[in-house]
């Protein structure tokens, strides 16, 4: 009976799991997915105004090469893929209350989260890839009439902001991204599991 007793005081000395207050994750879910729709919100704003530039210089400068005009068109298809991109996921977060239907809005943060993984990591190299190639060709005209150094300085540049943002600003973006969407993710989990 000895041990029966100690051995009831030492389960009942247990942690209890944390209850998880359902006000308080609510309001962090919510925070976090406005600070993620804002930065997508002013990403389209930026890219929208960069559009309407690539567009303003696309058809109404005169350029005699068809290489610089091509390239301008490559920047400007490549911009307007990646804003419907961005529109969507845009779309996809803001459309949905969480307090409404906490279980839906999980599903529908997986699905997010999901395929934006799969998205973001070949597009991006795509979009980066398109940008860099689409100013190159419109640096053919434009640096036509530059010294040989200033157009290796020039194509060199766009090189290393292609390697920049390709191995250092992009893992670092996306990572700090997904970390948000794990941890609201990983809290209306546990108050699922709280209440099943």
């Amino acid at each position: 009976m000895k041990d029966f007793d100690h051995l009831m005081s030492v389960w009942q000395g247990q942690p209890k799991p944390d209850q998880l207050s359902v006000d308080e994750v609510l309001k962090q879910v919510k925070k976090g997915i406005r600070s993620i729709t804002t930065k997508l919100y002013w990403t389209i704003v930026a890219m929208v105004a960069i559009a309407a530039f690539a567009f303003i210089v696309t058809f109404f400068l005169a350029f005699k090469s068809t290489v610089t005009t091509i390239g301008i068109l490559i920047v400007l298809v490549t911009m307007l893929m990646y804003l419907s991109l961005i529109l969507r996921h845009y779309h996809i977060l803001s459309k949905q209350d969480a307090t409404l239907n906490p279980t839906e809005y999980l599903h529908s943060l997986k699905e997010y989260q999901k395929s934006r993984s799969k998205v973001i990591g070949w597009f991006y190299y795509i979009y980066i890839l398109m940008i860099s190639a689409g100013l190159a060709m419109y640096f053919v005209e434009v640096l036509e009439h530059s010294s040989l150094a200033f157009k290796i300085v020039t194509y060199s540049s766009i090189a290393v902001w292609f390697l920049f943002t390709t191995f250092y600003l992009k893992p670092r973006m996306f990572k700090n991204e997904e970390e948000k969407l794990n941890l609201m993710i990983d809290r209306l989990v546990r108050l699922q599991e709280q209440f099943d």
